[in-house]
């Protein structure tokens, strides 16, 4: 069996301030230290070598029983990040104030105690921390209890009754409002932009929800942020992505005007950037979706945005929208430039990439290295996607890198190939159900121009293509096919004899001139 890297990938996450408050920790403990050996030895590793290890500590009594010091050791580290970051978070400081009061209480210290759970409580009205408010209302009874048997009569119970009253509601608002989220991310996650019917009755469904359709429902700063996140996600639906840039501007703006609730919720203050970026590309609106990714860079390390997580999902949305950015703008030979600083992320990522933003980072880069004429290069991203197992999630992007391999082997004149990609793809396709026309003409229209050497029928054939998918791409669930890769700006590239990311950029133009006017 090969050996978990469990303990490998916990050393490697530790930061330098971390692994000398783990050693400054560890001093503090009595008797044999042998764990602290293993610690560095690990450490010193690029990639887990459970043999090293035990060849270098061949001769110690403690390798006999390797395992058990592995695990002992895996717990000290823990033990230590749990004290190093007891107070970073409000929920690690709201945890440690619990422990305090339980304490004092055992020891019948009940006024230390009181004053303990006030300070608490305050803390956890503040940052709207209803867990945690409960179970300190929950104590505040056993004190109001105590007190009571003392002869002290001065806390009114109907009023702590009510405060409970009030919290509980509060949870299940928010609770109620984090089952809708789930509803909504589930259909992006699961298929990109909504485009079947049963997506869309899905996102109609959450749209005319109570919570989301009424006025003032949130009963809590955090339900609002999670109420106008999920509006933005079913305007986003809906492709009105003014709206939608509208209501992802507020989730931010309540987040900016509360720091307390934003340096808790940093992977929600993230993702909401990101799509407000997203939002930006698809009006157009470049220089503005610029200056926003160098908004979303800069909270890297911030007080609220440090910590391995947070840097992961920084990279993937910063990354990832300039590249769409650059792309969209016929600007690929200057994406080019992003190329090299994307590998060194990912390969230091590793893990801790999810595989969605793997697939799209992969789909990304191949369309960039095509709009650049580098299609070799773009092949070589292409069969990463394709030659990865089938995803559950991102259906979307694993359909549209078979469409896109189409282009490509044309382009590299592979045709005795597309011969054999062209019934693949079909295949794919009815296996999955799809009858989408842009997909049907342009592998109607490849399989033809595969066969034909004349150029006169070329150019018929591309000028076929084009004129096919202008009418169709006017169907709104058509032309979402664009937001993955410009089908129809290739055509026109062929059709007018120019390079593809000329005509993006000519297609980008219009699109401009057509908003003014």
């Amino acid at each position: 069996m090969k050996p978990s890297t469990e303990l490998f990938d916990l050393i490697k996450s530790l930061t330098k301030s971390e692994k000398r408050f783990f050693k400054l920790h560890s001093a503090l403990q009595s008797g044999d230290k042998n764990y602290l050996r293993i610690f560095d030895a690990i450490d010193k590793q690029k990639a887990y070598d459970e043999e090293g290890l035990k060849k270098l500590f061949a001769k110690e009594q403690f390798i006999k029983h390797f395992p058990s010091e592995k695990n002992h050791l895996y717990k000290l580290i823990l033990k230590a990040l749990r004290a190093y970051h007891a107070e970073s978070s409000v929920s690690g400081m709201l945890k440690q104030e619990i422990k305090n009061i339980e304490i004092l209480y055992d020891k019948a210290l009940y006024n230390e105690c009181n004053k303990t759970l006030h300070r608490a409580k305050r803390i956890a009205r503040e940052n709207e921390r209803f867990y945690y408010w409960f179970e300190l209302l929950n104590w505040e009874k056993m004190l109001l209890e105590e007190a009571y048997e003392s002869g002290e009569f001065t806390k009114d119970l109907d009023a702590l009754i009510d405060e409970e009253r009030e919290v509980i509601e509060k949870l299940r608002n928010l609770a109620a409002y984090h089952i809708l989220y789930s509803k909504i991310n589930y259909v992006f996650r699961s298929g990109g932009y909504v485009r079947t019917d049963e997506e869309h009755a899905m996102v109609e469904e959450i749209s005319e929800h109570p919570l989301i359709k009424g006025k003032n429902t949130a009963q809590s700063r955090r339900a609002a942020t999670i109420c106008f996140y999920t509006q933005g996600f079913c305007q986003w639906a809906k492709r009105d992505w003014v709206q939608s840039f509208e209501k992802f501007s507020r989730a931010k703006q309540i987040l900016d005007d509360n720091p307390l609730i934003k340096a808790d919720l940093p992977k929600r203050y993230i993702r909401t950037l990101h799509y407000l970026i997203q939002c930006l590309i698809e009006l157009g609106r470049f220089k503005e979706a610029r200056d926003s990714i160098k908004q979303l860079r800069a909270l890297d390390g911030q007080e609220g945005f440090a910590g391995i997580d947070i840097h992961v999902h920084i990279f993937n949305a910063s990354y990832l929208t300039e590249l769409r950015m650059l792309d969209r703008m016929g600007e690929q030979v200057k994406a080019l430039e992003m190329v090299q600083p994307i590998i060194t992320g990912l390969e230091e990522l590793g893990p801790r990439l999810h595989k969605e933003y793997e697939l799209e980072f992969y789909f990304n880069l191949a369309c960039v290295h095509f709009g650049a004429n580098e299609v070799n290069r773009s092949l070589f991203w292409l069969n990463k996607v394709l030659n990865d197992p089938e995803p559950t999630l991102r259906q979307d992007i694993f359909t549209y890198a078979r469409l896109f391999n189409l282009l490509v082997h044309y382009e590299l004149g592979n045709n005795d190939l597309l011969e054999y990609i062209v019934r693949s793809t079909q295949r794919f396709l009815s296996k999955k159900q799809r009858a989408h026309q842009v997909e049907i003409l342009l592998i109607e229209h490849i399989k033809k121009l595969a066969r034909t050497t004349e150029p006169s029928a070329k150019r018929e054939l591309y000028r076929s293509l084009r004129d096919q998918m202008v009418k169709v791409l006017k169907d709104p669930n058509e032309s979402l096919s664009l937001k993955y890769f410009d089908f129809l700006a290739w055509a026109n590239s062929k059709v007018d004899g120019v390079p593809f990311a000329e005509e993006v950029k000519k297609a980008r133009a219009r699109e401009t001139s057509a908003a003014k006017g």
